[in-house]
């Protein structure tokens, strides 16, 4: 399946609540996949440091 912005998203969301301590109403998921996809340049995820996405995801926390 070609990456695109809604496989961006499911992983996204997958990440997001593959522990169960988070949702995704948690988090601004649609500015976690235009960010993510402005530095990685690609909508294929898995190839992005996990650091770096957790680094991203981080500052778009829902207060």
């Amino acid at each position: 399946m070609p990456h695109s912005v809604e496989t961006a998203t499911a992983y996204v969301i997958a990440a997001l609540e593959d522990k169960g301590t988070a949702t995704r109403d948690d988090f601004d998921v649609s500015g976690i996949v235009s960010a993510t996809h402005r530095l990685a340049e690609t909508w294929d995820f898995r190839s992005v440091d996990r650091g770096r996405f957790w680094s991203i995801v981080a500052t778009f926390l829902k207060s």
